[in-house]
């Protein structure tokens, strides 16, 4: 039987499920300059010496300073210098967020951060000169908006060539415009929604997403926080440096979640194998990989997390406020998922294979497809982890007396020896591979009669302890009479029968 999942299992108690983007980071690359040799090559085609390669990157980082400051005045704000380590710029956001939830700019932070950059190379050996790669640092700005349709975004702008942008905005903030556009009912706190009024259109909103009207957006957002793309008449072309997919099931009482979720986690911890980490992902764990992997747990002031990690993909389980059990896929490298697209080779040729998955801006939609694959593969799993409201059903069927075809058959007590004698008799080691038989079973307790010992096996099979293979008159330990089998030996063995000793 299909395992009951937890979204079915407590339908009366959620206030419903949804499916949306949380966090996503943008790259904007400027084309050519975003690698040494289109640089190279495009100071050679403008006349421009490599060495000069300073000269002609000064104008335009000035330009975008002049360009922060004008904005600045023309918003009433003031360029903040960040000079700590480790500052929340999403802090002090915060507070500044007290202007009201209009569109418009909300505030600008500077900082001087590392950057990629070029330097002015001559081989002496094939007397070429041309620009190679090189890290340094330079000012950034942090431009903090609020857009109506995207909600609070920001765009982070170096100062120096090859100007690589970073923008950032939260799906769930971009469902509240939509849903506020929709006359849809909503309660959003941080970035989890605690209330919407219908979750199916919450759902097909987010199914709806245009990539190409953000798009536009982003080559807007550009234009007007990055002027040097006017000046060098160039645009950027966008890709995928961070996502993070979400299923949230949102209950209408803490208590409801918090009945099973502690519990939950604990024998996540457990329980949770590296393979079974690939197999949420969609993978297939190779005796050769040698990327990190592994299962944390730390309690946060959202709620208590558990963490599995393989290579760039992070899988997250916790309970966000309390009320909200949040399944959150984090993805730093796309291409570690595979995808069925067209492949264009260097020699001309095309052919629609799986390969990586591209990390363009219109990937976010079959990549959302993945995340909540995964994201369903681990409900399955959670689903199917004991809580311990299942240890208690699944210990009255074991316990109490069943009826089949109006005979009754009685439960078992773990701690009689009777009892115990059967389920120790069941682990014996040639049973588990060959399976067990009435004829086996008679010569092991030979003061039964057949009638008892043909009862005996159906009263096993009744309560779920054995199964029958086919039409052959042989039978197997099931999953949880092995379980039942050695908890109960382990039960009396170690625990019941020393203590009472002393």
């Amino acid at each position: 039987m299909a395992t009951q999942l937890l979204s079915e299992k407590y339908r009366e108690q959620l206030d419903g499920v949804l499916n949306c983007y949380d966090r996503i980071i943008l790259i904007g690359s400027l084309h050519p300059l975003c690698y040494a040799k289109g640089m190279t090559h495009y100071l050679y085609k403008h006349n421009i010496r490599i060495f000069d390669y300073a000269q002609f990157a000064q104008p335009l980082s000035e330009q975008i300073r002049e360009n922060a400051e004008r904005l600045a005045r023309e918003h009433g704000l003031e360029i903040e210098y960040i000079r700590k380590k480790n500052f929340r710029k999403e802090d002090r956001i915060q507070v500044i967020e007290q202007r009201g939830t209009h569109p418009g700019l909300v505030h600008i932070f500077s900082a001087l951060e590392p950057c990629d950059t070029y330097q002015p190379w001559h081989d002496k050996q094939t007397h070429h000169t041309y620009l190679r790669r090189d890290t340094g640092k330079c000012l950034h700005y942090y431009f903090y908006f609020i857009d109506p349709e995207l909600g609070l975004c920001y765009l982070r702008v170096p100062t120096w060539c090859p100007f690589r942008l970073q923008f950032y905005f939260n799906g769930h903030a971009w469902l509240a415009a939509q849903l506020c556009q929709k006359g849809v009912a909503f309660e959003l706190i941080d970035n989890g929604f605690v209330h919407i009024a219908d979750y199916g259109v919450a759902n097909q909103l987010v199914e709806q997403f245009n990539l190409v009207q953000l798009h536009r957006a982003l080559d807007g957002f550009a234009q007007r926080f990055c002027p040097v793309i006017q000046t060098l008449n160039l645009s950027y072309q966008w890709s995928i440096y961070q996502a993070e997919y979400a299923t949230d099931l949102v209950f209408k009482r803490q208590s409801d979640l918090q009945a099973f979720y502690p519990h939950l986690v604990e024998t996540l911890i457990h329980t949770v194998k590296p393979t079974d980490i690939a197999t949420f992902l969609g993978q297939k764990l190779h005796g050769n990989y040698r990327g990190e992997m592994g299962t944390r747990f730390n309690v946060r002031r959202l709620g208590m997390r558990i963490k599995h990690v393989m290579g760039p993909v992070a899988l997250k389980l916790y309970d966000k406020f309390g009320l909200i059990l949040r399944l959150e896929v984090t993805v730093n490298d796309v291409s570690f998922f595979q995808q069925y697209r067209q492949v264009h080779h260097r020699n001309g040729e095309t052919e629609t294979k799986y390969a990586p998955m591209k990390k363009s801006l219109y990937s976010l939609r079959p990549l959302a497809e993945q995340l909540q694959a995964a994201t369903r593969r681990y409900l399955e799993f959670l689903s199917a982890v004991a809580t311990p409201e299942v240890g208690v059903q699944r210990l009255n069927r074991l316990t109490e007396t069943q009826v089949e075809k109006e005979h009754r058959y009685k439960g078992f007590n773990l701690l009689a020896e009777a009892d115990a004698a059967v389920l120790r008799l069941l682990l014996r080691g040639e049973f588990a591979i060959s399976g067990l038989t009435a004829r086996a079973i008679r010569a092991l307790i030979p003061e039964k009669t057949r009638g008892q010992i043909s009862r005996l096996l159906k009263r096993l099979r009744v309560h779920g302890l054995l199964k029958k293979v086919g039409r052959r008159y042989k039978y197997y330990l099931t999953e949880f009479g092995r379980e039942v089998a050695t908890m109960a030996l382990k039960l009396r063995e170690l625990y019941v029968i020393p203590a009472l000793a002393h």
